[in-house]
């Protein structure tokens, strides 16, 4: 259909997301983010409002170095991408877990799961195998 968004666009301004965060420049992110930006993390039940906001927050977060992301999964349709990635300042790793909503070629929303890691159960030792090493 003639206008509409693609699953690759969508992925486009997903993966330029993350390439933007990669610079630590977060004010520069907001070239992504539509005007009425939402960022929900329903584990804390926080939500920030606007880029600006999001910007700040991610700026006064403590760091140990510069931020760096690593995109394992990238899934995309015409307005909704998730992603699974991979945040390091050299010192702390997480992985988070994020679903984006887009509208007009901009990320409208994006509800974020930060999970922490936690050691196997030792009642399945038996039957897994574990990934140390890998991220």
């Amino acid at each position: 259909m003639v206008g509409s968004p693609s699953a690759s666009a969508a992925a486009d301004v997903v993966r330029e997301f993350w390439r933007l965060m990669g610079t630590n420049d977060f004010h520069e992110v907001a070239a992504v983010l539509a005007p009425e930006f939402v960022l929900e993390w329903p584990q804390s039940r926080e939500r920030i409002r606007g880029a600006e906001r999001f910007a700040r927050m991610n700026q006064e977060f403590p760091a140990h170095g510069p931020w760096k992301f690593t995109i394992h999964r990238l899934i995309a349709g015409e307005s909704e991408a998730a992603t699974d990635v991979s945040v390091t300042d050299g010192v702390r790793k997480d992985r988070v877990l994020s679903y984006f909503t887009l509208s007009n070629g901009k990320i409208l929303r994006i509800i974020e799961f930060w999970p922490e890691p936690f050691a196997p159960a030792a009642n399945r030792a038996h039957i897994v195998e574990t990934m140390d090493g890998e991220e």
